[in-house]
This record gives structure tokens, C-alpha cells and sequence, in this order.
């Protein structure tokens, strides 16, 4: 047993679980003690909103330093994730890979440690005296760590493991030092450098930050650029918002919750096929509003409708084809990541986008089960025994079982349209419900399972906040550049109208989403195509819910599609299997798209009505 494998050792690396998990539960008490105390003392804790804020950025950095050593953080897919039983090639292309986004993190621990020193001559106070510069020190800290844990899986003998997990990022921090401020004339050669490293299986994120540490050196522009625009984004006065909307969505995800919701849905529907099948496309929908579509809902559900659709005679692959689409739709309603994310960066009122989804998300499940041909009964069985029709009763006593689920959405969405929280506010408030119905009302959240919640939570967001800074750093970069003006004049001179805009950004956000991961999309190209669509008379609110509508289907193209990965697991069938399931909802998506998008009303139809 070598001294990394030591029992010991491995406990001691599960600190940064713990950090993230510490940090995610302050997120959401903080919060809450300060709704509580504002009335009764006038003053709640100091700076509370900048102290959750900085918070996140800990959770974000030591999350996504978890994320890693449990091999989570988002690749291509395209390779193998361990070097146990690859072939020489697999193995070579795993070494390349995971020692290229170790120099890069490097890099950015370097560029990050001169953000800091910085911010240290400033000595700015956070809350109760604590330096700013504090937190912000885990951003070095965390790059650094990160690229150690990833040079270290370039081999597989314990001292190589060591040697590299020193050396490589050693030597990415030793070169952002010497290239910082000198122009590089060398930018092709990189771009396709990593290029090679992204198919390869790189982490999304040390591909793009590497790029935007290209581009800002080709400039001679201070690298420091880059930890900064990820600071900016981690610490955004809505982020916390993020994770703690998944922690809700996980903490009814892991107990009881799903099998309550889905008697309700199909208590309410009825259990045969048309029944069963409406229920399965709403539920999957709406879970994955809390869950955020990371494809925790086919972990949660997938198990569940998949029998009930069988015996209720429906065809096994059609069944598998359904709940994995299905559970790509909820990207469009409250309060799901990708909704949040998109009114952070466009800039709208995060309730305005809450109500501007509703009614597109009912289209887009309906065109899955009409357009996609679900709805149809061809193929379908006679139904198993016991598949019965609507009963008052049922429903009675399904809907009393998940009350406390049914209340989950209004209370998240209530909180905030009312005025009575803020955006984090409103999250820590559904984080805290969902966590005191599971445990106090269903008895059915352990200390342990509310650990592993946490973790589990703080992994998912950390990682996604990795992408999320670096595609900043890289859109900065191209704002500056002026491309965004470029894009306007181009568009206007080849696209004669409106419609024909429309057609031709949902074919672009189409071939994207199957290319691009959900969050580095919205953060590289909302910034550059909301311009362009302003320039069309095209409202924000509704070229978010075109942008969110046509990403839906990103979670089900390969390579970068994770909910047909997940199904492949959950449901034992090849990738091939699943992938021909999800093909007719391809279609049914983008025609969804297209109504979505050639009828604004529908978007900006119910926020106009509720704001007279």
C-alpha cells in the first residue's frame, strides 16, 4: 500500500467534502437567522448577504477540488475515466489530458495568487473583522490543489503520482509567470493544443480557462484577468441562489419525496397509458426544476416510472426514450440553475424569468408527447392488472401524503415574487423547508443522508462554477474585443428580418447545445447574441426562453448530452439504445423552439399581465 492509498491519507483528503459542506450549510443559515432577526432586532448579521456571497466561492473552489477525486468534474465523455483496463492509447490520452489541465491549473493558481496580493494592499474587511482576501486566498489554493489531484492520475505508481502531482503544476504556476504581460505570437498552436487536450477527456473548464489565458497573453493583458472574472461570477449577488435551489432539489431527490410525487401524478392522471404517460413527461419535468437537469432526476425517478410504464403496457424503449427526455424539459421552469443563471447574466428580474417559463415549458412537454410521438399507443401492450382509471379517493389520500412536496414550489416561488425575500433569501428558505419536511414531518433525512446531500450538492455546483468563471474570463475577453458590435452588423446585413433571425438562431443554439455544455453556453453566448437579437426587437425575457428552450437538447446529444449517460446507467442498456429512444424528442424540441420563438406571447404574455 503506497503512502497515497494509506487509509489515513484518504481520510485527510475528504476535507474539502467537509469544507464544502460547511460552507453550503452556512449558505443557507445565514439566511435564515437573518430573516428571523431583522424584525426583532432591526439588524441581522453583518454583511450577511457579501458573507453568503464569499461563501459560495469556498464551496465553489473546495466543491469542485471533491468533484475531481470522484470524477465528476464535466469532460467530453470521449475517453475512458480511469486508466484501470484502458488500452495503451486510452491511457496515453488520459495522461495527456489530465497533465495539460494540470499545468493549466497552475497557470490559474498563479494568475489567482497575484489577484490576491492584490486584493491583500487593499485589506478590505468582510464581516466581524475577517480580510476579504481570506476567502479569496482558497482560489490559488484551490487551483492548486486541483492540478495536483489531476497530474497524479497521470500515473499509477504511488511515487510517479507524487513526482507528477508536484511537477506539473509547479511548472504551469513557473510559466504564467514568466509569460505574463509579454505579447505571444503563438495562438493557433494553442487553440488547437487544447483542442487535442478537450477530446482527450480535459475538464470543460481547463479548456476554457487555458483559452482565455491564450488570448489574454496574446494581448500582453495581465492573466490576473481571468481569477478575477471567476471571482466576480462565484461572488454574484444571485449565485447562492444556485446551490441552494439543487440542495433542495437533492433533499427531495434522495428521500421519499419522488415516490410520493409520482402516486400523486398518476393518481391525478390515471394509471393507464395515457394516464401513466402524462404523468411520467409533468413530474420529470418539474423535478428536474429543482434538480437542475445534472440527470439526478432519472436517478430519482428513472427507477420508479420505467415499471409503472410497463405495466401499464407501454414499450420498454419508448419508456426509456420518455423519461430521459422528459427530464430535459424542466430547464424552463422555477426555480431551475440554467433560469437563474440566464437572468444573472442577461440582467432581468429572476421573477420575471420564473413566470416567463411557465407557459413554454407546458409547450415544450406537449410537442415531446405529440410531436415526439409518445403519446401514441402503437406498440403498447394490454395493460397489467390493477391499471385503473381516475378514483377521487386516490387522489385524496396521494395529494395528503406529498403535501408538503406540492407546498415546496410556492413556497420557493411565493417567497420571492411576493417581495418577502430576496433571490437568496427565497432559496435558503426552500432549502430549509425541504430539509425540515424530510426530516422532522417523513422522518426521512439522516444526519448521514444530509451529509451526503450536501457533498453531493457542493460537487455539482462547484464544478459547474468552474466552467462558469473561466467562460466568463474567455466572454470578457471577447466583449472587449468588440465582437458583440461585429455580430450586430453582421447579422443586419445577411439576415433581412426578424423571423428569419429567429430561424436562423434556433438552428445555431440547436447545433450549440449539442456541442457546448448548458452553463459555458449561456455564459459565452448570451453575451454575444442578445445584442444582436435587441437589434431585432427581440425582448430579453423572450430570447432567454428561446436560448433555454433550444438547450434543452444539448442534455441529450452525445458528447456533451448527460442525461442519455445517466439513463445508459440507471436503465443497463448501451449508449446506442438509449441514444435512438431520445431521437424523436430531437424534433419535438426544436419545433417546440420554433413556436416558442415565432410566438412571443407566450413568453412575455403572463409577466405583462402580473406586472399591471
Amino acid at each position: 500500500m503506497t503512502a497515497l492509498n494509506a487509509p489515513g491519507w484518504r481520510g485527510w483528503m475528504r476535507f474539502d467534502e467537509g469544507l464544502a459542506s460547511l460552507a453550503l450549510a452556512l449558505m443557507m443559515l445565514i439566511p435564515m437567522v437573518e430573516i428571523a432577526m431583522r424584525p426583532l432586532l432591526g439588524q441581522g448579521v453583518e454583511n450577511a448577504s457579501v458573507l453568503v456571497q464569499h461563501l459560495g466561492l469556498v464551496m465553489a473552489m473546495f466543491g469542485a477540488l471533491a468533484a475531481e477525486r470522484h470524477g465528476h468534474l464535466t469532460t467530453l465523455g470521449t475517453a475512458n475515466p480511469g486508466l484501470a483496463g484502458s488500452t495503451p492509447i486510452q491511457t496515453l490520452m488520459q495522461a495527456c489530458a489530465k497533465g495539460g489541465a494540470a499545468l493549466i491549473c497552475g497557470a490559474l493558481a498563479q494568475a489567482s495568487w497575484y489577484f490576491v496580493r492584490s486584493e491583500m494592499a487593499a485589506s478590505q474587511s468582510l464581516a466581524y473583522g475577517i480580510p476579504v482576501w481570506w476567502v479569496q486566498a482558497c482560489m490559488p489554493l484551490g487551483f492548486v490543489l486541483i492540478g495536483a489531484k489531476l497530474a497524479s492520475r497521470c500515473a499509477e505508481a504511488g511515487a510517479w503520482r507524487l513526482l507528477w502531482a508536484v511537477l506539473l503544476p509547479a511548472l504551469g504556476w513557473a510559466l504564467a509567470g514568466w509569460l505574463d504581460g509579454q505579447p505571444g505570437p503563438l495562438l493557433w498552436p494553442g487553440v488547437l493544443g487544447l483542442l487535442a487536450l478537450l477530446f482527450c477527456g480535459a475538464p470543460i473548464f481547463a479548456v476554457l480557462g487555458g483559452l482565455a489565458l491564450l488570448l489574454f497573453w496574446h494581448d500582453a493583458l495581465p492573466l490576473a484577468s481571468v481569477p478575477l472574472s471567476h471571482y466576480q461570477i462565484t461572488v454574484n449577488p444571485s449565485l447562492p441562489a444556485l446551490p441552494l435551489f439543487t440542495l433542495a432539489g437533492l433533499i427531495f431527490a434522495r428521500t421519499g419525496a419522488a415516490q410520493r410525487l409520482g402516486d400523486l401524478f398518476l393518481a391525478l392522471f390515471g394509471s393507464g397509458v395515457h394516464g401513466t404517460v402524462l404523468a411520467a413527461a409533468v413530474l420529470c419535468s418539474a423535478f428536474t426544476a429543482f434538480t437542475g437537469g445534472s440527470g439526478v432526476t432519472i436517478l430519482a425517478l428513472g427507477g420508479l416510472l420505467l415499471p409503472l410504464l410497463r405495466k401499464a403496457g407501454y414499450p420498454e424503449q419508448r419508456g426509456i426514450g420518455l423519461v430521459t427526455s422528459a427530464s430535459a424539459l424542466g430547464v424552463l421552469l422555477a426555480p431551475s440553475v440554467p433560469l437563474i443563471m440566464y437572468a444573472v447574466i442577461a440582467r432581468v428580474p429572476i421573477k420575471d424569468m420564473f413566470l416567463a417559463g411557465l407557459i413554454p415549458a407546458l409547450v415544450m412537454v406537449a410537442s415531446l408527447l405529440f410531436v415526439g410521438g409518445f403519446w401514441r399507443t402503437q406498440g403498447s401492450t394490454p395493460a397489467a392488472a390493477g391499471a385503473g382509471s381516475f378514483c377521487w379517493r386516490k387522489l385524496g389520500a396521494s395529494a395528503w401524503r406529498a403535501k408538503w412536496e406540492m407546498a415546496a414550489p410556492l413556497v420557493a416561488i411565493g417567497a420571492l415574487v411576493s417581495g418577502l425575500a430576496t433571490p437568496t433569501e427565497s432559496a435558503a428558505l426552500t432549502a430549509a423547508y425541504a430539509l425540515c419536511t424530510q426530516a422532522f414531518a417523513h422522518r426521512e433525512l439522516s444526519w448521514r443522508l444530509l451529509g451526503r446531500c450536501l457533498s453531493e450538492c457542493a460537487q455539482i455546483i462547484g464544478g459547474v462554477m468552474l466552467i462558469l468563471g473561466m467562460a466568463l474570463a474567455l466572454t470578457n475577453f471577447l466583449v472587449d474585443a468588440g465582437i458583440p458590435d461585429a455580430a450586430v452588423e453582421a447579422a443586419q446585413h445577411w439576415i433581412p428580418n426578424k423571423y428569419a433571425f429567429l430561424l436562423a438562431l434556433c438552428l445555431f443554439l440547436f447545433a450549440a447545445a449539442a456541442l457546448m455544455e448548458i452553463y459555458a453556453a449561456l455564459v459565452v453566448l448570451v453575451p454575444l447574441l442578445l445584442p444582436v437579437a435587441l437589434s431585432y426587437g427581440i425582448e430579453p425575457l423572450h430570447f432567454g426562453i428561446i436560448f433555454l428552450a433550444a438547450m434543452e437538447v444539448g442534455f441529450l446529444c452525445p458528447p456533451a448530452g448527460m442525461n442519455i449517460y445517466f439513463a445508459s446507467a440507471m436503465f443497463g442498456k448501451s449508449l446506442r439504445y438509449v441514444a435512438s429512444s431520445v431521437l424523436p424528442a430531437l424534433l419535438a424540441i426544436f419545433l417546440g423552439t420554433l413556436l416558442i420563438a415565432c410566438v412571443p406571447l407566450l413568453s412575455t404574455g403572463l409577466p405583462a399581465l402580473l406586472a399591471r
